[in-house]
């Protein structure tokens, strides 16, 4: 019996040492290639992605890509991330090289978790899907068809504010900016506003969020199994939804232009096919995802600077409050309102590059190629950060300094400030985003200022930027006139 247990134990040594041997030489193997960028793989499998993550948590997320172009002196270098061999691109020049080459030389690619959390019925990928989005969305996110809908982001904004800020002397911004553009974008995308509606989604939708950028460890308890549980809740609610508006749009009770999910059940492709429930259903649940979580984060280290910064803030008041003025009772924002926000759309637009909500992207190289004389093999993850610019001397003078006018006139130099990506796959929710942000900036300033509760609160990046503490502020009306 001993010898048998013996055997056994042998026997399964001999696969732990071989598992790792493959693994190990899986791992050197990728990098055998001549002439490849600078850089270290770091450990198999989970290369230097420990590194990527914690820098963001600590409040440092430039720190990864600062500290290996200062030790390689390179724009460009070689690491691992999320179980890939990596090249992260920096630099104007990375950025350029990056978004003028899409679907040429390189294309989207997201994280298996990614793929697993959003799955298409369909049974193709991400990458697929988000072709299919980048097609329908245009006609509902342009400039045009958007100015619809500022009256009605206006009338959420003020019930949002009348229901979480006013008659109270604190309050903790980042939730409630998280429940202004998430309402925002359920009454847009699928015409949900009641507050007990929306609350069903609005917890499932957090532990998402947190989950999506995550190793992939499938296990009880992780981010990742939280996130893969909080999309099959939510996407139940969304085909709900979805049946009874196509039972509303066949009885003449919905409007086939009344918000994205009309507009995604009267269009087909190409081919006359239209998007069964399910591939809606992913879809919505993407959009609802892009059109809050990142708007959030922007509105939260607006209500941040503006409080740090007094002369800032009284320029942003002044401009709303002459707009304020020239409104009847009761009258909503509209289109020539927001044009004339031009200094405090250059306030939003510095804080999104002192603390910019999407940190960068991934992209996969389709084919061989040669960036700054180093090969890139096909394959290979590539990444752009926005910070590798943002905060960069070379392209931002006194970087950390707030300063609204570097977007005055021309504004900065093309591929520097790259809040919303660039290229052909450019962010389409931009002027969606712009809208809801400014909109919340007139309906903040106009009721109160603001002060920090905790004047040195940590910023952690998790994958956005946020306080740690959810940046609570003590609110002074202003007082009538």
């Amino acid at each position: 019996m001993e010898h048998y247990y013996l055997t056994l134990l042998l026997l399964f040594m001999s696969f732990i040492t071989l598992s790792l041997f493959f693994l190990f030489y899986k791992h050197i193997s990728q990098y055998k290639y001549p002439n490849l960028p600078p850089g270290k793989p770091g450990l198999p499998y989970v290369g230097e992605s420990l590194d990527f993550l914690s820098t963001g948590w600590k409040g440092h997320p430039e720190k990864f890509v600062f500290d290996r172009k200062t030790k390689y002196s390179s724009d460009v270098f070689k690491t691992n991330l999320l179980g890939h061999p990596a090249a992260v691109l920096c630099g104007a020049a990375g950025n350029k090289f990056m978004f003028s080459n899409e679907n040429k030389l390189v294309v989207a690619w997201w994280p298996d978790s990614v793929n697993k959390i959003f799955p298409s019925s369909l049974q193709t990928s991400s990458k697929e899907e988000a072709k299919k989005m980048r097609k329908l969305l245009p006609q509902f996110l342009k400039p045009e068809a958007l100015q619809r809908y500022i009256g009605i982001m206006d009338s959420i904004a003020q019930r949002h504010f009348a229901s979480g800020w006013e008659n109270k002397d604190e309050v903790v911004v980042f939730p409630l900016a998280k429940n202004y553009t998430f309402w925002l974008a359920c009454r847009l995308f699928v015409s949900v506003e009641d507050p007990a509606h929306i609350a069903k989604f609005s917890d499932p939708f957090q532990v998402l969020a947190s989950g999506i950028i995550s190793i992939p460890i499938d296990l009880p308890g992780t981010p990742f199994r939280r996130a893969i549980k909080a999309s099959q809740l939510i996407r139940r609610e969304l085909l709900g939804i979805i049946k009874q508006r196509k039972i509303d749009l066949a009885v003449g009770r919905a409007s086939n232009t009344q918000d994205i999910l009309s507009h995604m059940l009267n269009t087909s492709d190409e081919n006359g096919e239209f998007m069964n429930e399910r591939d809606i259903a992913d879809k919505i649940l993407g959009l609802l995802i892009g059109g809050h979580d990142t708007a959030s984060a922007a509105c939260t280290f607006i209500v941040k600077y503006l409080s740090e910064l007094p002369h800032i803030f009284q320029e942003v008041y002044k401009e709303q409050m002459e707009i304020a003025k020239t409104k009847e009772e009761g009258e909503l924002l509209n289109w020539d309102d927001i044009q004339k926000m031009k200094y405090s759309w250059n306030v939003a637009c510095e804080v999104m590059r002192l603390a910019p909500p999407l940190q960068g992207a991934f992209r996969e190289a389709i084919t061989d190629f040669i960036f700054n004389g180093f090969y890139i093999p096909r394959g290979w993850k590539l990444y752009w950060s926005a910070n590798s610019t943002h905060k960069n001397p070379e392209y931002f003078s006194e970087p950390e300094k707030f300063d609204p006018s570097r977007f005055e006139g021309k504004g900065p130099a093309p591929y520097t400030f790259v809040p919303f990506g660039g290229g052909p796959r450019m962010c389409p929710g931009k002027e969606y985003a712009r809208l809801e942000i400014l909109v919340f900036m007139h309906n903040l300033v106009k009721r109160f200022r603001f002060e920090k509760v905790i004047p040195d609160e940590k910023i952690i990046v998790d994958p956005m930027p946020m306080p740690a503490k959810g940046l609570p502020v003590r609110l002074y009306p202003h007082k009538a006139s």
